[in-house]
């Protein structure tokens, strides 16, 4: 007996035909983004389903999202979100099945449920979160402490990114002239690719830590969308236990991180960032003024001090001197008075007189001889007599 023998057509066309019967309408399907590309206004994305282990395809299937509907599915997912579709993304998409003779089976997209990715989105948000906490290390790096004056600065942004050279300029140009010495470490800064590019180049960094005396990683310029990386777990969790302070700078503007809430300090942008830095400064640079204000007061109050105690010593020297005088010139005028008593002429006036011989005085008739010449002196003059 023969066998019923198709072509290939006639079973693809076949397939194609029960397809069409059995989907009539457009289906609502639950799926992963592994791939998306955009070309000449049109998506194209391979949607797959894992397994439990997370590991293993079950199931993967090709889709399109025609330009016509595209861009306005695009727009409405984004402002609902504030994310763009990504890899690495589940959604919920209104899908055509289609199965065409030479491309296979295909879905065509026409629709999107954005609350139910944003939903997928927390939830990964709050068990990255939780996985945290349970291990330890959500609050490691906010424990570490940022030197007074953080002047080695890793940096860790896309090299071109506007908001690097806004954090770099207010840096370099502050109105206080302090100095920074800034290292970049290039990264990609959004879509998937970028929490094992900045992982990367905190790698880099860790080999040369005592270089560092601080992380920052920033992102500015353009919109929030596309920063669904830093809620990543690997990254989070490489932040969580560096051993630098890392200062976060990426521009969220609706909502904060899972990467924010691990970091030393998180703020809303670059320039911010650049703020933080110079705040440190100018507060050390307060401290030191006020320091410097203190401890001239100090000596103006110690010298006022000493003045004042440099004047009563010289009042008191004064006044001892000034006694020390007086007893002094009393005591001249005693010993004066003394002496006047006692003295040759005063006696003479009274009646007495003094010989001398050869200019000593004569105390003894003994002291001469016959023919000594000697001097006899009055109050009122002097005779020489020849002793006989």
């Amino acid at each position: 007996m023969t066998p019923n023998v198709l072509t290939l057509s006639q079973l693809t066309g076949r397939i194609s035909s029960v397809l069409h019967t059995a989907f009539v309408e457009s289906v609502w399907v639950q799926a992963e983004i592994s791939e998306l590309n955009v070309r000449k206004g049109h998506c194209y994305m391979e949607l797959v389903e894992k397994d439990d282990s997370g590991r293993n395809f079950a199931a993967k299937i090709r889709a399109t999202c025609w330009a016509s509907i595209y861009t306005s599915l695009q727009a409405y997912f984004t402002r609902e979100t504030g994310q763009s579709l990504a890899p690495g993304m589940k959604v919920m998409l209104a899908v055509e099945v289609n199965f065409h003779s030479v491309f296979g089976l295909s879905l065509t997209v026409l629709d999107i449920e954005p609350s139910f990715t944003v939903g997928e989105l927390l939830r990964q948000r709050r068990l990255t979160i939780e996985r945290l906490k349970q291990e330890g290390i959500f609050d490691m790096n906010r424990m570490l402490a940022i030197p007074l004056l953080p002047r080695r600065i890793a940096v860790i942004s896309a090299d071109t990114a506007a908001g690097y050279g806004d954090f770099c300029h207010q840096l370099r140009h502050n109105p206080r002239s302090y100095s920074f010495d800034l290292t970049l470490f290039p990264a990609l800064m959004q879509g998937d690719k970028a929490p094992a590019s900045i992982i990367e180049a905190l790698d880099q960094i860790a080999q040369h830590i005592s270089d560092f005396d601080l992380v920052v990683i920033i992102r500015g310029g353009g919109a929030t969308t596309d920063l669904t990386c830093f809620d990543a777990y690997d990254l989070a969790a490489h932040c969580a236990q560096f051993p630098l302070p890392i200062v976060a700078g990426i521009g969220h503007l609706r909502d904060i991180s899972v990467l924010d809430m691990v970091v030393h300090t998180s703020l809303k942008t670059p320039t911010a960032v650049a703020e933080f830095l110079l705040q440190a400064f100018l507060l050390q640079d307060d401290k030191l003024t006020q320091i410097g204000r203190r401890v001239s007061q100090a000596l103006r109050q110690r010298l006022l001090s000493q003045n004042h105690a440099l004047e009563q010593l010289r009042m008191r020297v004064f006044s001892h001197m000034h006694r020390r005088l007086v007893n002094e010139k009393s005591q001249l005028d005693l010993a004066e008075k003394t002496i006047e008593l006692h003295s040759p002429q005063r006696i003479l006036k009274q009646g007495y007189s003094l010989t001398h011989i050869a200019g000593r005085v004569l105390t003894s008739a003994a002291d001469v001889k016959p023919g000594d010449r000697v001097v006899t002196e009055f109050a009122d003059g002097t005779i020489t007599s020849i002793v006989e």
